[in-house]
């Protein structure tokens, strides 16, 4: 049963916005005033992620994973905790989500003090590859969940991908909960620019995955607006590196235009204006930088829907394979 009023799943979104810019802002400050890491290691070319100490320490390593496993262990607890009571959805808040929303905080600031202390994460010892790729990965969860309701090609679903749809609807949350967990505990509580907002980013995912079974976690516009914040954020990320940030801002909206905004319930007219709207921002973006470069935007969306048709693909193999004879 919900343990607050029917409005508590709203406050709770809003009340962990302000807590997510807050927490944020302190990073910032920590940054700036607190924080001395030691020597790091230098950049190199290539695929490398330089936030790593050149010397670390058993203690270093130690509580970096201890705090992660802690964290993702209480998490996946209370995702199986909920689902044998078998709740419905509401506009309340049900003990389990206090409880999640507790937890997650208590992460956050667990890692805070682990970042001053010791400061290393996880990426001492995993690629950054698979930090970068659970992300993804989830994204692609993600346009399989919502096929049925909105599709995937300008409201276009496929009846194939929808058939892997209930299997990932019953168990994305411990996914998404590790994908968001791990990449969290992966970076120090850095203070540049693209740190900053990768934390943002996902203490308001840790939000979204504290609130399941409310109606707040089901809110359209909402659950689009964390889609759509991974292609401001790769910009950012790719502009600061120095790298095709065009290729990751105007990748990551045409998802939004071919996709995401067809489940919004807009007016075709507004889908209109928003599809040249964006057209015309990739005509201005890539005016003065080469026509040439243009194709590099169909990356990202072809990458988001190949991936969707291949994770289909496994589940239903998987679902064939397991069926009994």
């Amino acid at each position: 049963m919900p343990v607050n009023q029917s409005t508590a799943s709203s406050r709770a979104l809003w009340g962990g916005i302000l807590f997510s810019f807050g927490f944020t802002a302190l990073i910032w400050y920590a940054g700036a005033h607190w924080l001395v890491p030691g020597a790091l290691t230098p950049d190199r070319p290539g695929f490398w992620y330089e936030w790593q100490l050149v010397a670390p320490t058993v203690w270093t390593r130690a509580t970096a994973w201890a705090g992660y496993l802690v964290h993702q262990v209480a998490m996946w607890w209370l995702i199986w905790s909920a689902q044998k009571e078998r709740p419905g959805y509401t506009g309340g808040l049900h003990r389990f989500n206090v409880l999640a929303l507790g937890v997650n905080a208590l992460g956050i600031a667990l890692h805070f003090v682990q970042t001053q202390v010791w400061y290393d994460g996880l990426a001492q010892d995993v690629h950054e590859a698979t930090a970068q790729w659970s992300v993804i990965l989830l994204l692609i969860v993600v346009l399989i969940m919502e096929n049925k309701r909105r599709g995937l090609l300008f409201g276009a679903g496929s009846t194939w991908v929808e058939r892997a749809g209930p299997f990932l609807r019953r168990y994305h949350g411990y996914y998404f909960s590790w994908a968001i967990i791990y990449t969290f505990w992966y970076h120090p509580m850095e203070d540049t620019w693209g740190h900053l907002f990768g934390f943002l980013y996902m203490f308001l995912l840790m939000l979204q995955g504290s609130l399941f079974f409310t109606r707040a976690h089901v809110n359209r516009k909402w659950t689009v607006l964390l889609e759509v914040s991974f292609a401001f954020h790769g910009g950012m990320v790719a502009y600061l590196a120095g790298h095709g940030w065009r290729m990751f801002l105007l990748g990551g909206l045409a998802t939004f235009s071919i996709t995401q905004m067809h489940g919004l319930g807009l007016s075709r007219r507004a889908r209109w204006f928003i599809g040249l709207g964006y057209l015309a921002g990739v005509g201005v973006l890539y005016a003065g930088h080469g026509w040439q470069r243009v194709p590099e935007i169909v990356g990202i969306p072809l990458t988001l829907l190949g991936g969707v048709f291949v994770l289909s693909l496994v589940i239903l193999g998987g679902q064939r394979a397991l069926r009994p004879a």
